[in-house]
């Protein structure tokens, strides 16, 4: 080391921004009275940029994961425009019939944010500022360059991030992040669009709101066969019907060249169906029977992802298609900006 050289003094080496964290909420009482649970579910997808396919979706997907891992049955999923008409029919209409709805999308900044906005005129509330939210925001981000060059126009349009219906629940799902799942009648949560957001709120929303009990969870088995659809499509109507009275689904799903996926999905609840007189039947005893009668063997999750992933010929058939159409063939499809 040269003799005019030094050592950079500790004092002077950048130092990480500390880390901001917040208390979560405290668990709020259950909506739906106590001892009861979510049974049913629907969610809410709002945004232009979905429906002229600038973005793709996915927390519709994610939403429809959860439910499943949550024995909750999720009945709908509807995609809307950034249209305030829209937003307040179908939240007002959602609500009134599912125990669970969550909303995606059209919470940030800007001009065609308009859903804390909508909900409010749906459910008959003001909007107004929340200053435990402003402040979680702004102590999130003081570390930004920016953060001290806004004008007062672009600091209102930050805060419209924290206007919301005036009697909403505020609840802080985790620790690390300052946007609230907002509450409204109960049973609407919002949610941010931004699909890694969404995922980390909505799994950190668990502990707050009344899931049913583990036991009454579905238990899914998959049982692939190479053999065509149509072979084996009279046995499983036949297996349809005799399992509907246990609350058993069978479902068929063919993979393009490979073969065909059996779904089995039913909960292994103490007394069976419920019903009087209807013998237990165990899901398990179903798949082996499956098994034995479409020449399959129940897979693992790796090996249905794998199963699914396209083949050459898959993905030359698309292609076709693709060039036929004048459209963009797989593999050269834009990714979504989110």
């Amino acid at each position: 080391m040269s003799s005019t050289s030094r050592p950079a003094s500790p004092s002077t080496k950048s130092q990480p921004a500390p880390k901001v964290t917040f208390p979560p909420s405290p668990i709020p009482q259950n909506p739906l009275g106590e001892g009861n649970c979510i049974r049913t579910a629907a969610a809410l997808i709002i945004g232009d940029e979905i429906l002229n396919g600038k973005t793709h979706d996915r927390n519709s997907h994610v939403f429809a994961q959860y439910c499943f891992e949550h024995g909750v049955d999720l009945k709908r999923i509807e995609v809307i425009a950034d249209n305030e008409e829209e937003i307040i029919e179908a939240s007002r209409r959602l609500v009134s019939k599912y125990d669970f709805v969550v909303t995606s999308g059209g919470i940030g900044p800007t001009h065609d944010d308009i859903t804390y906005e909508c909900l409010a005129k749906a459910f008959n509330q003001n909007l107004v500022h929340h200053q435990e939210t402003i402040h979680r925001m702004s102590e999130m981000s003081k570390q930004r360059k920016w953060i001290g060059t806004q004008n007062p126009d672009q600091l209102a349009a930050t805060y419209r991030m924290a206007l919301f219906p005036e009697n909403a629940e505020v609840i802080y799902v985790a620790e690390d992040v300052w946007v609230p799942v907002v509450r409204l009648a109960g049973k609407l949560c919002v949610f941010p669009g931004i699909p890694a957001l969404f995922q980390k709120m909505l799994y950190s929303l668990t502990d707050f709101i009344p899931l049913p009990p583990k036991h009454e969870r579905p238990l899914r088995i998959q049982i692939f066969t190479d053999r065509p659809e149509s072979l084996i499509a009279p046995y499983l109507t036949s297996l349809q019907e005799r399992l509907k009275p246990h609350g058993i689904q069978v479902g068929s799903y063919p993979v393009l060249y490979k073969g065909v996926f059996v779904s089995l999905i039913g909960r292994d609840l103490p007394n069976g169906s419920g019903k009087p007189g209807v013998q237990k039947i165990w899901l398990a005893d179903i798949a082996q029977e499956v098994e034995r009668e479409i020449g399959g063997r129940i897979a693992s999750e790796e090996e249905i992802a794998q199963k699914k992933e396209p083949t050459t010929p898959e993905l030359a058939a698309a292609k076709q298609l693709a060039d036929a159409e004048g459209t963009k063939s797989p593999g050269v499809v834009e990714k979504a900006k989110i």
